[in-house]
């Protein structure tokens, strides 16, 4: 099962300070967030100071329209004395069954380039043999259950070591994990943003420069194995219009090889 998720405003409060919370977030006017609805800007008022109370599908269709996540708009619905919309089933339920089993067909089928599901709070769920081939030298201690895919990237016993543009890479998984805190306001998420922040970075750290040129078409990753460097540039995958939110906080990243001297590596190590 994911990870459990936490709004920063408590639903005492109501829906209203909630919605409003979403609105401003998004940096949405109410006369904006009413005309989007079909609603009025005065009963957008009159919701959010708790003068009015909406209608289950009017939280339901304010939440769309602030792209508020699957999850926070079962706590809209509670907040304003409804019952959870959205189901969260465990994964491991047999209703997914054909969801997991996919999934897991999906990653192999990627073989011999890495490929791994994770959940909202980047727990690794699957993972095919193109990943587990970069895991080695990784401490036994981050390998234990569950395994965390940001702790075994940016950990000092980890990855980390072997990423050759560590700096760079590093700052593009925090400004990711950023993203996802504003959007998501996830208290787990960030209590693992902090301890993978915190993370001591090595003075020679510095973006290294490849033997030679490639015209990269993204940031990539580029990380040492068995005395080769190979590069990867980073693909995430989420479902569209998801109704759990189990499934709508899973996410399938791969990571496509970024040239050809480290797809030829790949295809020899894994064929």
């Amino acid at each position: 099962m994911t990870a459990p998720m936490s709004t920063a405003v408590p639903t005492a409060q109501g829906v209203g300070p909630l919605l409003r919370a979403w609105r401003e977030r998004r940096r949405v006017s109410q006369l904006e967030l009413a005309l989007r609805a079909g609603s009025s800007a005065r009963h957008i008022s009159f919701v959010e100071t708790g003068r009015s109370r909406p209608s289950e599908e009017m939280v339901l269709r304010l939440a769309e329209h602030l792209d508020v996540p699957v999850r926070e708009r079962n706590t809209l619905l509670l907040a304003a004395g409804y019952a959870p919309h959205y189901p969260e089933t465990p994964l491991d339920d047999p209703a997914l069954d054909a969801l997991r089993a996919g999934m897991e067909r999906l990653i192999r089928g990627y073989e011999p380039y890495p490929a791994l599901v994770v959940d909202a709070t980047y727990q690794v769920l699957a993972a095919n043999r193109g990943i587990l081939m970069l895991m080695d030298g990784v401490s036994e201690h981050l390998l234990e259950p569950p395994l965390n895919a940001m702790r075994l990237t940016l950990h000092p016993e980890g990855l980390a070591p072997r990423i050759r543009n560590l700096r760079e890479w590093r700052g593009h998984l925090l400004e990711q994990m950023e993203r996802q805190i504003a959007l998501h306001r996830s208290e787990p998420l960030r209590a693992l943003y902090e301890e993978v922040a915190g993370y001591p970075v090595p003075d020679d750290a510095a973006g290294a420069e490849p033997d030679e040129p490639v015209p990269y078409f993204a940031l990539p990753m580029q990380i040492e194995h068995e005395g080769r460097v190979l590069s990867f540039i980073s693909s995430i995958s989420t479902f569209n219009t998801p109704m759990d939110v189990t499934v709508a906080e899973l996410a399938i990243e791969t990571l496509l090889p970024a040239d050809p001297a480290t797809v030829k590596y790949l295809h020899t190590q894994l064929p």
